[in-house]
């Protein structure tokens, strides 16, 4: 069996509970609290550390890096309510300390990327959703799992509701990611109604916004990078699947909407949809993207992949009753700081790229 690892969380390089200047004091009021975000260089979670700070909390994150950034973080790491831990979930660890609230958004979602090692993608869900149970269960914490919309898989309604029960392919590609996430789903319902502990489950769908990887391999992200880079726009298929598109602010309120619900709410504990019921084509989403880059990028068409979803439009009835939640921020109106923010990115590639070649070439090993 694996030991635990133990780690003392160190904000702005001070540890929890140790003395400090008062300079370097975490800024922590009385209603404050310290939250562990698993996936905390993420997308999701590098945002959702930005809201949660702001507001007051002390924020630990913990992330191996494996599809998690440090840019996303590196204007935090400084910050006196912010500490990094660098570890994978699926080791056992444990944390000195308080901890009040865990948001679990360990594990790549993308399908390239959680298709690249599917076995630890899938330990990710399971061993990790087991390793942050045990946590929470230890420190008396709330705890909210990161679900998917992939849980539905390649649905034969028009809108998902939570009681739809998903028609998934359980030993196809896509399979390590939604069947992990229906595990876990599993495992969390099981330690509530067993052990007491306090969980949240967010199915979430597909959500776009800055800090999301030039790389990530996801829709939104590929059309915005190809528009601006001037090369063809990859449609698979003939375009006219569909995808619901959540502007990372909106599922921001929501996921912590869910988290501080009242535990006295009934069924609080169980699945909640949390997304844009807004439904685009493929085609449309590359027609918008072309036309607000203002790219001449052509469309090419490739055989659409196996298991790829033809459908996905939440049903945020749930949300909406329970939450007071329902998204705000059009796609086109979202769009626009996301095409800014993937602009920028591609610059800063193309500058750090340059100077790598200049770099080369000043060493006299460019080849001519």
């Amino acid at each position: 069996m694996t030991k635990a690892c133990t780690y003392t969380p160190a904000f702005a390089g001070v540890p929890a509970g140790a003395s400090a200047s008062p300079s370097q004091s975490p800024s922590q009021s009385n209603n404050s609290r310290t939250i562990l975000i698993a996936g905390g260089a993420g997308f999701i979670g590098s945002n959702l550390s930005r809201r949660l700070i702001a507001r007051g909390d002390r924020v630990i994150c913990l992330d191996n890096l494996q599809t998690g950034r440090s840019e996303n973080i590196a204007a935090l790491i400084q910050h006196p309510n912010f500490a990094f831990i660098l570890h994978d979930v699926v080791t056992p660890f444990r944390l000195r300390g308080p901890i009040d609230q865990i948001y679990n958004l360990a594990c790549p979602a993308s399908p390239p990327k959680y298709q690249n090692d599917p076995l630890h993608t899938f330990k990710t869900c399971i061993f990790g959703g087991m390793n942050l149970l045990a946590l929470a269960r230890e420190k008396g914490a709330r705890i909210l799992q990161s679900s998917t919309s992939e849980v539905y898989g390649d649905p034969d309604c028009a809108m998902q509701s939570e009681t739809y029960r998903g028609l998934v392919n359980t030993v196809g590609p896509r399979s390590c990611y939604d069947e992990g996430k229906r595990a876990a789903e599993t495992l969390f319902y099981e330690t509530h109604r067993q052990d007491g502990v306090d969980v949240r489950i967010a199915r979430i769908f597909n959500t776009y916004g800055p800090r999301m990887d030039p790389k990530d391999g996801r829709v939104v992200s590929n059309f915005v990078v190809q528009a601006l880079s001037g090369v063809p726009i990859t449609i698979y298929g003939e375009g006219l699947q569909t995808r619901s598109f959540c502007f990372i602010t909106d599922l921001l309120d929501g996921l912590m909407a869910l988290m501080e619900a009242d535990t006295d709410l009934d069924t609080v504990n169980d699945p909640v949809n949390l997304g844009n019921p807004g439904e685009f084509t493929m085609l449309e989403l590359a027609q918008l993207v072309l036309q607000m880059t203002e790219s001449r990028s052509r469309l090419t068409f490739r055989d659409l992949p196996k298991d790829d979803p033809r459908q996905r439009r939440p049903d945020i009835t749930r949300a909406k009753a329970l939450l007071d939640w329902a998204p705000k921020i059009a796609l086109a109106e979202g769009l626009l700081p996301t095409i800014a923010y993937f602009g920028k990115e591609l610059s800063q590639m193309q500058t750090a790229q340059l100077s790598a070649t200049q770099n080369l070439q000043s060493a006299g090993g460019y080849l001519q």
